[in-house]
């Protein structure tokens, strides 16, 4: 087959959409596909090959609702692209955002069968996305398979009261190379944690909804000793980056720290190093805002980690496939954002302190079934058998940009 991705961000820029993508493209290679991923242009992209996978960059951003920024011969290359006969499977992932939007109002000029899989419609109750989400109705309809992560989020909720049929759940996952196979580096050691604290993990992007106030606030508040919270997050320049170097800050010099031993580190680490740090926790606490199927979930299942995590997304879905997994006191506010309850919060993460059994029940329930139903290997294999699918239903000689006679 010869596949095209489009997504708003790709390698080297970390996400995860643009580990979900990078994960089902790389595979897809290894079983003899040709894979290209349209995406945003990036400084730090040095090789547009990359693993296989065939990237071509465009100077576009923004979406349909805020604007889309981007010159016009630009965008026309991009919808040329698309548009290519030569593609057997085009795939839009993720809705609200650029390379998704520039394809929604030519689906009928897509020569190549069309996949969406929409991620979360984050927006979906924000009053400047009631026109967006009126057409989507129409969008979804267009396309031979939608493809969901969960089957109790505000996306596959939203297919199924709009009439859309065609419509399939693919979960997240997490990868089996790096969670079964990576070098030992002692994290605690190299972070200047001491060896025998609760270490408290938060992996997740300096966006201000990723749940870094809510974390360090929970932290604060349970009555635990002789522990340290790491956050691990890309630097960057944003007022959540700033707040919490403000807040360690001040938390770490607090004479508090004499009683009860209690530390704050927030830093960025190397992917090997952040699934030694995901190794090494005690439990993962991810008291996010907004979220459609977190894979970073998964990942603390693959490490055999508990996790604590607010009812966001399909939290709950993945609580219940894995067993492995608390869910944290949430308000969910009119436009579908999540709120942790500190104080409630707080006394989970106690509990979860002072019963080392139970931590690691749920680490070896979650473990298990990531290793039975959610590693990217997996996956990948799932896509490929949806695209093949799909292909087999018209007579499409895939590479071929032709199609068969049916006799």
């Amino acid at each position: 087959m010869n596949v095209l991705h489009t997504v708003e961000s790709y390698t080297p820029t970390l996400c995860g959409m643009q580990e979900v993508v990078r994960q089902i493209s790389e595979r897809l290679v290894r079983m003899g596909h040709e894979v290209t991923v349209a995406t945003s242009y990036h400084s730090d992209r040095k090789q547009l090959l990359i693993n296989g996978v065939k990237i071509e960059q465009f100077h576009i951003s923004g979406n349909t609702v805020r604007g889309i920024c981007g010159n016009k011969s630009e965008i026309q290359r991009y919808i040329d692209l698309v548009c290519n006969p030569k593609f057997d499977i085009v795939t839009n992932f993720a809705a609200q955002q650029w390379a998704t939007d520039l394809s929604l109002p030519i689906l009928d000029s897509i020569k190549a069968k069309k996949v969406f899989v929409p991620t979360g419609f984050s927006g979906l109750y924000l009053p400047e996305y009631k026109e967006y989400f009126k057409q989507m109705k129409k969008w979804m309809k267009q396309y031979d398979m939608n493809i969901f992560l969960s089957n109790d989020y505000r996306d596959s909720d939203f297919a199924r009261k709009s009439g859309v049929k065609k419509r399939i759940l693919i979960t997240n996952a997490a990868s089996e190379e790096e969670f079964l196979s990576t070098k030992y580096i002692d994290m605690r050691k190299k972070l200047g944690i001491p060896a025998n604290h609760f270490l408290v993990l938060l992996v997740g992007s300096h966006t201000g909804v990723k749940g870094h106030k809510e974390a360090i606030a929970i932290f604060r508040k349970a009555n635990i000793t002789n522990a340290s919270l790491l956050v691990v997050a890309y630097p960057s320049h944003t007022n959540c980056a700033l707040r919490c170097f403000l807040v360690k800050q001040i938390f770490n010099a607090s004479l508090k720290r004499f009683t009860d031993k209690k530390k704050i580190v927030i830093t960025s680490l190397s992917r090997q190093e952040t699934i030694n740090a995901y190794n090494q926790a005690d439990v993962f606490l991810f008291p996010s805002n907004i979220e459609c199927s977190p894979t970073v979930l998964f990942e603390a299942m693959a490490s055999k980690t508990p996790f604590l995590v607010t009812d966001v997304g399909n939290a709950k879905e993945i609580i219940r496939w894995s067993g492995s997994g608390i869910l944290l006191p949430t308000t969910i506010g009119k436009n579908g954002y999540s709120t942790s309850d500190i104080e409630g919060s707080a006394s989970i993460l106690e509990h979860m302190y002072h019963n080392p059994k139970k931590r690691h029940a749920m680490a070896r329930s979650g473990y298990n079934a990531w290793k039975k139903r959610f590693t990217w290997g997996k996956i990948a294999k799932q896509y490929e058998q949806v695209y093949q699918k799909i292909i087999a239903a018209t007579g499409k000689i895939p590479g071929s940009g032709a199609q068969r006679s049916m006799q």
